[in-house]
């Protein structure tokens, strides 16, 4: 066998041992802008305060914290509120029951005492709760897996700031009824109704750059855009996707300052240039988060936050890391 044939074989099994990457996410993809309800359904039951029963405070006593996770009550699961309740009232009898919980991802264990209020009825001395509800904007939509992104980060609970970790939830219709306008110092926020029952799609996953799950409603895999690689990104016009009013979706016009690679989320920091945008909203307002932004008819990422002291400027999530993150 000659050295030229030698070389050929040598190339055609590096071909085979080597293919392609192939990505998991379609190159095009069906951009959102239009707002969500979200209910989440949390994993485990948490602790967001505490109360006095016959003038103690025996949550605390107990040597609980706001953030708590509760998993067990007498070694049996606890799934919900209503499940933590008649957990209680089972074992109301005895003096105190055994709790077991997370703290920051720590498992542990404490005696809970029992109390009877002046009614009779046995209390805890801890509010908790199970699900977290509220409102976004979807960013996109896989028209070939039906997988969708929004937000563009993380649900954490207001009360402890901590991460939510997902049982089940849900995104549904919503209308935007009114706008509480951004001002620097002060941020807005969207307000909306909510029709919880038309239901657009579940969420499976809670993760550093958006909730995730599959989409239900209808769509037209006529409107799907490219999607662009950090890359492509540049510093100048590009456009937004939003509802301000009712449901229905608008452009509106930014401009791209700067472009970060480094950074997890805050990689585009621009600034809404719309007078209609900034005359209804003063800036970048609470249940913008998710809209997506589109750069030379390219989908390029989604509206993250706003800058607390300047609010008509906010950071945008690039679109390929949400995409990578919503099939993992």
């Amino acid at each position: 066998m000659n050295f030229k044939k030698k070389l050929q074989i040598i190339f055609l099994l590096l071909v085979t041992l080597f293919p392609s990457i192939v990505l998991a996410y379609s190159t095009h993809i069906i951009p959102g802008g239009s707002n969500v309800g979200i209910n989440i359904q949390s994993k485990y039951v948490t602790i967001v305060g505490f109360y006095k029963v016959s003038d103690t405070y025996i949550g605390e006593e107990a040597g609980f914290k706001i953030g708590d996770q509760i998993e067990k009550i007498e070694n049996e699961g606890v799934e919900s509120i209503n499940s933590m309740i008649d957990l209680v009232d089972k074992y109301k009898d005895q003096s105190e029951i055994e709790v077991s919980f997370f703290r920051n991802g720590k498992s542990m264990k404490t005696n809970l005492s029992l109390k009877l209020d002046e009614n009779g009825v046995y209390k805890t001395g801890i509010y908790v709760k199970d699900q977290i509800n509220g409102i976004g904007t979807l960013t996109y939509i896989d028209p070939e897996t039906n997988i969708y992104g929004a937000l563009g980060h993380e649900i954490a609970d207001k009360s402890t700031l901590q991460k939510v970790e997902i049982k089940d939830g849900k995104i549904f219709k919503s209308e935007i009824t009114g706008i509480k306008p951004s001002r620097n110092g002060e941020p807005g926020e969207k307000q909306a109704k909510l029709y919880v029952d038309d239901v657009y799609g579940t969420i499976k996953a809670n993760r550093e750059s958006g909730i995730f799950g599959i989409y239900m409603g209808s769509f037209s895999t006529k409107d799907a855009i490219e999607v662009a690689e950090p890359d492509d990104v540049r510093i100048g016009k590009a456009v937004i996707r939003t509802v301000i009013e009712g449901s229905d979706i608008q452009e509106y016009e930014i401009e791209i300052l700067e472009v970060n690679k480094s950074s997890p989320t805050k990689n585009i920091l621009f600034q809404i240039t719309s007078p209609e945008l900034l005359e209804k909203t003063g800036g970048v307002v609470a249940g913008m988060s998710g809209s997506p932004i589109i750069q030379n008819n390219k989908i390029i990422g989604a509206v993250t936050h706003v800058i607390v002291n300047d609010s008509e400027k906010g950071y945008g999530i690039f679109i390929q890391t949400m995409l990578e993150e919503g099939e993992k």
